[in-house]
């Protein structure tokens, strides 16, 4: 059934129809053309019966013979009689053959409007059957499961990233603070060794000396061996010195002096 009402078949079989129907008109159109012409043709050879049976007569009027003449008046106004038969006929049929030359003409056209529809209609089945066809493509397709992968895969990414953000935060922090805490210690040291040199020049600070050690006996392969260590000796700064630059700084701090 579902082949039998396929669209295509369905105007393919409505198109041969009408083309038939249109056939068989125009054969019955034919037909009445040619009874028409024929009532034409009896028509003429009557009218040119009663012509000469008109020409016959006035000749014989002429040869004097009345009754010759009376005879084929006779058969003229039969014949005449005829004519007005065949001429009625003829008309009717004329305006038969007239009527069916339109109605075929009007069914020609139709016949054409109607070809043109169905291939349209036929262009529009053709284009429902694939857009059906998609759509059933369509609803078999399944992306639930890949978007979730897809999410997941984002989501770890994202907290992989922030962790070597973090990571690396930490990181930056703490060499700065290691990098802080060598210049702390740097300007410590520089700090200490100013305020010491201040504290020389004030005089606020012995020159330390080195003591002799006292050195305990060694044992050295059962031998005791008293020596004592040779120390480098930090020399003392001379008493002048530090008068002369205790002097220079006093002179800084009371330039009126």
């Amino acid at each position: 059934m579902d082949r039998l009402e396929d669209p295509d078949i369905m105007l393919d079989q409505a198109r041969r129809d009408m083309q038939e129907t249109l056939v068989a008109n125009r054969e019955k159109a034919v037909q009445a053309i040619t009874q028409k012409n024929r009532l034409q043709g009896m028509l003429e050879e009557a009218k040119k019966k009663s012509a000469q049976m008109e020409s016959q007569a006035t000749m014989a009027l002429k040869q004097g013979n009345r009754d010759l003449a009376r005879q084929f008046i006779r058969e003229k106004a039969n014949n005449d009689a005829v004519i007005t038969q065949l001429e009625t006929s003829y008309n009717q049929a004329q305006q038969s053959v007239e009527a069916v030359k339109l109605a075929i003409k009007r069914q020609e056209e139709e016949v054409r409007k109607k070809t043109a529809e169905a291939l349209a209609m036929k262009a529009q089945w053709k284009q429902a059957q694939i857009q059906n066809s998609i759509a059933k493509a369509l609803e078999g397709l399944t992306f639930e499961n890949q978007l979730e992968s897809f999410g997941a895969a984002a989501e770890r990414i994202r907290d992989a990233q922030s962790e070597a953000s973090a990571r690396q935060e930490m990181m930056a922090t703490s060499l700065q603070g290691k990098v802080m805490e060598m210049e702390d210690q740097a300007m410590d040291y520089a700090a200490e060794e100013e305020l010491q040199k201040l504290e020389e020049k004030l005089g606020m600070r012995e020159t330390p000396k080195v003591e002799e050690a006292q050195v305990q006996p060694v044992s050295v392969g059962g031998e005791t061996s008293t020596d004592s260590l040779d120390l480098p000796q930090v020399p003392e700064t001379p008493a002048s010195e530090v008068d002369k630059q205790l002097e220079e700084l006093e002179k800084r701090v009371n330039p009126g002096t």
